[in-house]
């Protein structure tokens, strides 16, 4: 996380899960976009999506904003019960016409980068053409594919699937208690609150 803040910073950013900062989309497409996501919070009760569309000038890699976006986004329109861990961001830079998804540490049993590829690749078409909100929703309807299937998957052989990822399922409890604690502590420095 160093490094990226490095390149980022090490403030924190509000965010909506759905941010058009490029002004690409009408009005008329942003609240179906919207409704959109909420219908995936609803079939995913943990989770959650978070689209940003941006015009960035001289990004060296999208990737690297994308994984200090996902930890460094307050979502003001999200409650506490989905924190970043669960969330996938799906992050696109209008100007080189490139995307990326970057998803929560909870999600590792599930998604993996083929995963994650291969929904891209169903929006792919959509976004060469500037239909964004078509494009959108290619990629989550592909995302919440592989979930379902990641799901069954965990469900059958819990043990197993974390072991293929080179986890246990205490490990990632651990981790996860981990990572929390340290963005609790950088949060305090940064407040100047001490523990």
């Amino acid at each position: 996380m160093w490094h990226v803040d490095e390149l980022f910073g090490i403030q924190d950013m509000s965010l909506n899960r759905f941010t058009d900062a490029a002004g690409v989309m009408r009005m008329k497409e942003r609240e179906p976009m919207r409704r959109f996501l909420k219908r995936f919070e609803a079939r995913f009760p943990q989770l959650f999506v978070s689209i940003y569309l941006g015009a960035f000038e001289e990004l060296q890699s999208i990737r690297q904003l994308g994984f200090w976006m996902l930890n460094r986004a307050q979502y003001v329109d999200l409650d506490e019960g989905r924190p970043n861990e669960n969330g996938i961001l799906i992050l696109v830079d209008v100007n080189s016409k490139s995307a990326s998804i970057t998803y929560g540490y909870a999600l590792l049993p599930y998604l993996d980068e083929k995963m994650t590829f291969a929904a891209l690749s169903a929006g792919h078409p959509a976004f060469l053409k500037g239909d964004y909100r078509e494009a959108l929703t290619l990629v989550v309807a592909k995302l919440e594919s592989y979930l379902m299937k990641g799901w069954k998957r965990v469900n059958k052989d819990p043990a197993s699937m974390l072991a293929e990822s080179g986890q246990s399922p205490k490990r990632v409890g651990e981790l996860l208690d981990e990572i929390r604690a340290e963005a609790q502590d950088q949060r305090a420095k940064r407040e100047g609150v001490s523990e």
